[in-house]
C-alpha cells in the first residue's frame, strides 16, 4: 500500500495551486460580479479547462482529459486551499458524469466537448418544496407528449440557474399513481432531462439566500417547457443519476477539506503576527495553539478517506460499494470545515467578524457543507442502516 502520490498526480496538484493562487485573490470580484450583474466569469472555466481538470471526467474521444474523479479531486482540494473554485465547477462536472454514464452517444457528443472545453456550464436541480432528502417524494414531471417530453412542477434552492448554459433536471416520467398502478419498481418513473433556462415556460423566482461562494439559489416554475434532450432510457432516469452521487459527495469533500486548509493557514499566519501582552505572539499560548493543531491532525486523517473514495471511483468500484465512504467522507470533511472556521474565528477575535478579513463568509461556506449535498442527520441514517445493519430509523 503505497501513500505517496505519483508523479502525475504531483503534477497536477501543483497546477491546480497556481491556478487557485492566480484566482483566489480575485473570487471575491467573481462573486460579487455574479451577485450584482448575473454574469459568471468565463475566463475561471477556461483556465480550468486549459489545465486539463475540466475534462477530467471525460474520456480522450469526447474531448476530455480522462484523468480521472482522483486528478479532479485533488486539483479542486488544491485550488480551495488557495481560496479558489466555484459550485458551478463541481455541478457542471457531475452532470457531465452523468451524461458520460447513460447516455446516448448522440448526448455524450453534443455535451460533453464543451464542457471538457470550459465553454459550458450546468446547473443541477432535483429538489422540491415537498421532496428535499427523499427524492422518491418529487412531483414534477417530464412526460412524453408525441415527439416531445413536456416538463411541469416546480424545483427549488437550485444553484447558479441564472448563469449557467443548461440545467439538467430529474422529474417523473409519470405521475406517481400511475407508476403504482402499472407495479413498476419504486427506481422506475423517472426522467432525467436537460432543459434551456431560457425556454418558453421556465421561469425562476429568486431565494434569499447566502453562502454559495457568490452564486444565487432560485426556485424554478415549468409550464409546459419542451426538453431539449432526454439522459439515459426514458422512465429510468433516477439509475443513473444515483450513479453519480458518490462522485458529488467526493468533490464536496474536496472542497470541504481545501477550504479547512485555507481557514488553518490564515489562522496560523495571523497567531504568529498578532501580539496581545507585550512582545509574545499569541501563537506561543497554548490556548490558540492546540485547536490549531487539533485541526490539522483531523485534516490529515480525513484526508486518507477522500483519496480512497476517489480511488475507488476511478479503480470501477461499484456504486454501493463505494457509497458509504464517500457519504461518510463528505459528513467528515464538512464538520472539519466547520470546526477550522470557528478556531480561525476565535483565533482573529474580533477582526474575524471584519468584511475585511473575509472570515465570517468563509464560516457561511463551511457551515453549508453540513447541510449539502447531503444532511449531516441523512448521512448518520444511511451510516446507521447500511453500514452497521441497524434498523431503518427514518
Amino acid at each position: 500500500m503505497d501513500f505517496r502520490f505519483s508523479e502525475e498526480q504531483d503534477m497536477v496538484r501543483d497546477s491546480a495551486r497556481k491556478l487557485g493562487r492566480r484566482w483566489g485573490p480575485r473570487m471575491r470580484e467573481l462573486h460579487e460580479k455574479t451577485l450584482d450583474e448575473g454574469i459568471f466569469d468565463p475566463r475561471l472555466l477556461a483556465d480550468f479547462a486549459e489545465t486539463g481538470f475540466a475534462g477530467a471526467l471525460i474520456p480522450e474521444q469526447y474531448g476530455g482529459s480522462g484523468m480521472g474523479l482522483t486528478a479532479l479531486a485533488l486539483a479542486m482540494e488544491a485550488m480551495a486551499v488557495e481560496g479558489a473554485g466555484s459550485a458551478m465547477i463541481m455541478l457542471t462536472q457531475m452532470n457531465a458524469l452523468c451524461i458520460l454514464r447513460a447516455g446516448p452517444d448522440e448526448l455524450r457528443e453534443k455535451y460533453l466537448p464543451p464542457i471538457a472545453a470550459g465553454e459550458m456550464t450546468m446547473a443541477f436541480a432535483i429538489t422540491e418544496p415537498d421532496a428535499g432528502s427523499n427524492s422518491f417524494r418529487m412531483s414534477s414531471v417530464a412526460e412524453r407528449r408525441g415527439d416531445d417530453i413536456v416538463l411541469n412542477g416546480t424545483k427549488t434552492f437550485i444553484t447558479g440557474v441564472d448563469v449557467a448554459d443548461k440545467v439538467l433536471i430529474i422529474a417523473r416520467s409519470m405521475p406517481y399513481e400511475q407508476r403504482k398502478a402499472q407495479k413498476m419498481p419504486k427506481t422506475a418513473g423517472f426522467n432525467v432531462v436537460i432543459v434551456d433556462p431560457k425556454a418558453k415556460g421556465f421561469s425562476m423566482t429568486e431565494l434569499p439566500t447566502r453562502g454559495i461562494e457568490g452564486l444565487k439559489q432560485w426556485t424554478l416554475h415549468f409550464d409546459d417547457v419542451v426538453v431539449d434532450d432526454v439522459v439515459g432510457d426514458e422512465h429510468m432516469g433516477i439509475i443513473p443519476m444515483f450513479d453519480v452521487l458518490n462522485a458529488e459527495r467526493t468533490l464536496a469533500a474536496s472542497v470541504a477539506l481545501g477550504l479547512t486548509e485555507n481557514l488553518l493557514n490564515r489562522a496560523v499566519e495571523y497567531a504568529k503576527d498578532r501580539k496581545v501582552f507585550g512582545d509574545r505572539a499569541i501563537g506561543s499560548y497554548q490556548a490558540i495553539q492546540h485547536p490549531l493543531a487539533e485541526v490539522k491532525a483531523e485534516l490529515e486523517a480525513v484526508r486518507l478517506l477522500f483519496y480512497k473514495c476517489a480511488t475507488m471511483f476511478d479503480q470501477g468500484a461499484r456504486p454501493m460499494e463505494i457509497g458509504p465512504y464517500a457519504t461518510m467522507c463528505k459528513f467528515l470533511a464538512g464538520e472539519l470545515a466547520i470546526k477550522a472556521a470557528d478556531h480561525a474565528l476565535q483565533t482573529f477575535g474580533g477582526n474575524g467578524f471584519s468584511s475585511e478579513y473575509g472570515l465570517i463568509d468563509s464560516y457561511v461556506q463551511a457551515r453549508l457543507l453540513r447541510t449539502a449535498p447531503i444532511s449531516r442527520e441523512m448521512v448518520l441514517n444511511q451510516v446507521a442502516e447500511h453500514v452497521l445493519g441497524l434498523p431503518r430509523s427514518y
